[in-house]
């Protein structure tokens, strides 16, 4: 049985570890091993997991990403993150797989996985990503429940919090930011309409001005969206 790509996070902020970790979680090809806040929880991960890949951010308090790559005798595939362009040169000429920059698409990260994918082989087989989930699971309280990307009507902004809304009248509270369940949705079904509201293309039944109808559900379109929503949908 040929092993999954183990994937060590280290980023110190939190909301991005957590991107990156949902986006591990949702591909089948690979296993999440750990995620780091800072160089020195990396050091311990390495030495207490196996690790294939690294997807690390550049800059970090103390030390820098490059500067942490540079200390590994035998470092594993890296794939560096981070929201400033000024370092992707000097990443790729330190032999880096990708350079992911922030905030992370699912489409792009699918990219990066690709190439990681081709470095390793023969050591793993090549998962097409055409296989990658059609559902995400979602904690509710000690349990995680599975959710179908076909049951979910929109999803609402709630503080830290936020609420999806599901075929046949359900409701569930996710205790994760919008942000972090817009980044674990496909993008290709699933768009920001509102800074409170994404919602599920498939679903949507009637635009008039700035009102959209998604399963009888009445939603403000924010003006800033209101462009891509139109490309979205192809219209004109």
């Amino acid at each position: 049985m040929t092993h999954k790509i183990r994937c060590l996070v280290v980023d110190d902020e939190p909301i991005a570890r957590d991107i990156i970790k949902a986006y591990i979680e949702q591909l089948p090809q690979l296993q999440f091993v750990d995620a780091c806040k800072n160089v020195a929880e990396a050091y311990e991960a390495l030495q207490q997991y196996e690790v294939d890949v690294i997807f690390l951010d550049i800059r970090m308090p103390v030390t820098t990403g490059i500067s942490f790559m540079r200390s590994l005798a035998q470092p594993p595939l890296i794939v560096f993150t981070t929201a400033f362009s000024e370092h992707a040169v000097e990443g790729f000429e330190l032999n880096s797989v990708d350079y992911l920059m922030k905030p992370v698409t699912f489409e792009r990260f699918c990219q990066a996985v690709q190439k990681i994918q081709e470095r390793m082989l023969p050591h793993t087989a090549r998962v097409p990503l055409t296989d990658s989930p059609s559902y995400l699971f979602i904690k509710q309280d000690t349990r995680l429940l599975k959710i179908n990307f076909d049951d979910i009507i929109y999803a609402k902004a709630e503080r830290d919090f936020c609420s999806i809304f599901l075929m046949n009248g359900r409701r569930l509270l996710a205790s994760m930011h919008l942000k972090l369940l817009e980044a674990s949705l496909p993008a290709q079904r699933f768009l920001r309409v509102h800074r409170s509201y994404i919602v599920n293309l498939h679903k949507v039944q009637s635009i008039q001005g700035n009102v959209l109808v998604v399963e009888q559900a009445t939603l403000e379109i924010g003006s800033s969206y209101r462009e891509s929503l139109y490309q979205a949908l192809k219209i004109r």
